[in-house]
């Protein structure tokens, strides 16, 4: 069993769970560039991800799919890339398992409802000052 890695209050993955892959970065860069894997991708399979309850899983699978990919190459460093990529991918379940509270319904207020009647009644006179005179619908 390894370390948790935090999400948020209620969810904390094993570190286990996370599968970690090294790449060449690409792109120009030279000899360093060309031979060091420092691009860090890291995996997470939520479909079988034994930390989340049901509910978790059903609307990580339904907002990010059965398999969550993160990679990072910005820094040099294969261990800052690491925990770059581990960063995000804890910032894209937070925000997946992020549930929004419940919307309470509300009335309008009496001046609300007093002011849209009399802009109603204003504007209906404006048009009403348009017509031709004489002619009444």
């Amino acid at each position: 069993m390894g370390t948790p890695v935090v999400v948020n209050a209620q969810c904390a993955l094993d570190s286990d769970e996370l599968v970690w892959r090294f790449e060449p970065a690409g792109g120009p860069g030279g000899q360093h560039a060309n031979r060091a894997h420092t691009r860090a991708v890291v995996t997470f399979d939520a479909a079988t991800s034994p930390s989340l309850t049901e509910s978790q899983r059903a609307r990580l699978l339904r907002k990010l799919g059965p398999v969550i990919t993160v990679a990072a190459d910005d820094e040099r460093s294969q261990r800052r890339n690491r925990d770059l990529a581990q960063r995000r991918l804890v910032q894209r379940l937070d925000e997946a398992l992020y549930v929004p509270p419940p919307r309470r319904k509300t009335r309008p207020s009496a001046g609300s409802v007093r002011r849209r009647l009399e802009a109603k009644a204003q504007h209906a006179q404006r048009k009403a000052g348009r017509r031709r005179p004489g002619q009444d619908d």
